[in-house]
Parts: structure tokens; sequence; C-alpha cells
């Protein structure tokens, strides 16, 4: 991986989701600055950082979103596997067809107070065809690892301009094709 220049570069979005207090926004400030702060205050509501790379001879420009854990949406829950295959169902219904899901598991360096096995993860995002990666964002462990697995599993660039843009409706109209008046 290495840093771009300013040639045309493939933008990315990306969407951090997950509870509060699993290290969204660790992995972001990790990724982009290169910086870890042990002590973070919870997003509110949503924060917004950018970074160029190169993978592959390809310019990629990630737009990464960290969202708040939705602790207001979302009582405080045991982190478990359970509340992720609940993320990954909202996100499946309301994301696009084409969308790269990928599953950190994140915090590896505390090992003593994991809660999910990794095999266990592993296995479900096999079942489910997300890419899986271990990550610490306080040791930079896998941290630019998993970027790079996003970028290299992304559909084409042109499978992705023959499709129509789909607009989701977070009000539970679900996802639609743009460009059509009604």
């Amino acid at each position: 991986m290495a840093d771009a220049g300013n040639s045309k570069a493939r933008e990315v979005k990306v969407v951090l989701l997950g509870d509060t207090g699993v290290g969204k926004s660790s992995l972001v400030l990790r990724f982009v600055t290169n910086n870890f702060r042990p002590y973070s205050e919870s997003t509110i509501g949503a924060s917004f950082m950018s970074k160029m790379i190169v993978v592959n001879d390809t310019p990629i420009k990630y737009q990464i979103w960290d969202t708040a854990g939705q602790e207001k949406v979302r009582p405080l829950l045991l982190q478990s596997l359970t509340t992720l295959k609940n993320w990954v169902k909202e996100l499946k219904q309301l994301g696009p067809d084409n969308i790269v899901i990928a599953i950190a598991g994140n915090k590896s360096d505390l090992e003593e107070k994991r809660e999910v096995p990794a095999s266990q993860a592993r296995a479900y995002a096999e079942e489910i065809g997300a890419l899986f990666i271990e990550t610490s964002a306080k040791e930079d462990t896998n941290v630019s690892d998993l970027f790079i697995q996003i970028s290299q599993a992304l559909p084409t660039a042109s499978t992705e301009s023959n499709a129509l843009p789909e607009i989701v409706d977070p009000y539970g109209g679900g996802k639609k094709k743009s460009g059509g008046c009604c």
C-alpha cells in the first residue's frame, strides 16, 4: 500500500457499524492518521475522514463514515455474534446488492476479554460471504490490511458503472433504483 498522488482515484464509501465501545473510531483514526488515543469520547452522530491509498496500482480514495454506536437506538448489549448478525441483517436489507461486508474483530490485543472466538466469527463471515480479519487499533495490527482486503474485494469499476445507483430509504421503503421519477 502506498499513498496516492493526484491521479484519478476510485472513490469508495465505507460506513463503520457496531455497538458502542467496539473501537470504530480508533480503527479510523489509526488507518487515516496512524495515531491511537487510549481514551476517546463516544461518537455523537457520525464523523467523516478520508484517506487515499494505492492498491494493485489503483488509487483508491476511502470516504469513511464513523457512526455512533447507536446507543440511543439499541440498549447496550453484550458484544456478541448475535449483535453482529443484527447489524448484518440490517445492512443486507438496506444496502446495495454488491456491497462488500468486512467484519473486523477489533481489540485483538485484549485476548483475555474476548467474547467471541475468532474461529466462530470467521465461520460466520464465510457463511455470509464477508471478509474477516482480527485487528487492533492500539497495536496497529491488521488495520491497513483490513482496508486493502476491502479494496481487493470491491466489484470492478465497470460493473459498478453499468448499474443504476440504489437509494436506501432509512424510513422503511427499502431499496429502489434511481433514474425514474415515480
